[in-house]
């Protein structure tokens, strides 16, 4: 057996070593990097308003008559408003109140929800901007492209003044619009382009935010009063604003009023928009 020194060993098996490590880093030098995620940047708000408090005072009493014919105490009440019952207040809070006259009742409430998204590729715009894509499709905005004003009704038809619920100038089946011999005129009927009227059917708003809508409800359900609800809701970067007015009457002839509600809803949406830009 040939003897090799002590010394002459140790070298070549660091050289051994050394060329295997070397060999092995190359290896890894040369492979791609792993591919870089970039995470899409966070939505434009961080907190939302106090709800109960983002409407003025003096909107509030336009809002809401009778209520300032309260005494003080209850007309403090009443303005304060009901909280919205919500487990977490970073994301979504909401307000309402409800004011009794003499000739009807008014319900309003806003809801704030601030949208994040959890998906790092998903900005928190983006996630915003498809559930507002889902609730203006749930919405049904049929009154923007159908033709203007409601289909006839065969003489003596009452189902659509006594089922379910109706959009106006929708035209869609169990529409719940006002008769004439009902109201005694047609001015709570929402009016529609090319009928010499103001288009008042459900429809996409503009100048409000970066996307809203407005939908008009009018329900009745055999003998009662008629209800309707405004809703204007819009989004704002990766916020969602939604705002419900409605009006029923105590007399069972009468028909809420669209313009009305329509315009005093958008005024507070208006209003609430600045708000959440402070």
């Amino acid at each position: 057996m040939a003897y090799v020194p002590g010394v002459a060993l140790l070298a070549a098996l660091a050289v051994g070593c050394s060329a295997g490590s070397d060999g092995s880093a190359s290896d890894a030098d040369s492979k791609p990097g792993g591919p870089t995620v970039t995470t899409a940047p966070p939505g434009k708000y961080r907190t939302l308003p106090a709800p109960c408090r983002a409407v003025p005072g003096s909107t509030l009493k336009d809002l809401l008559p009778g209520v300032a014919e309260l005494p003080q105490q209850q007309q403090e009440k009443a303005f304060r408003g009901s909280p919205t019952v919500t487990y977490d207040t970073d994301r979504k809070v909401g307000c309402s109140w409800k004011s009794d006259a003499p000739d009807s009742t008014r319900n309003l409430s806003i809801d704030f929800e601030r949208v994040v998204s959890y998906d790092p590729a998903v900005s928190d715009d983006d996630r915003a901007r498809t559930l507002y894509a889902k609730k203006e499709t749930a919405a049904d905005l049929s009154g923007v492209t159908t033709p203007p004003g409601p289909p006839e009704k065969p003489a003596g038809s009452t189902a659509g003044e006594e089922t379910g619920t109706g959009k106006p100038g929708g035209g869609g089946e169990g529409s719940a619009g006002p008769s004439p011999s009902a109201s005694g005129s047609t001015s709570g009927t929402p009016g529609a382009p090319g009928g010499g009227s103001e288009d008042l059917r459900p429809r996409v708003l503009d100048g409000l935010g970066d996307a809203a809508f407005l939908d008009d409800l009018l329900t009745r359900a055999g003998s009662t009063a008629q209800h309707r609800t405004v809703s204007v809701v819009f989004r704002t970067s990766n916020v969602i604003v939604t705002v419900r007015y409605g009006e029923q009457p105590a007399l069972v002839t009468k028909v809420p009023d669209s313009k009305e509600l329509q315009e005093k809803a958008q005024a507070l949406a208006r209003k609430l928009a600045e708000v959440i830009s402070e």
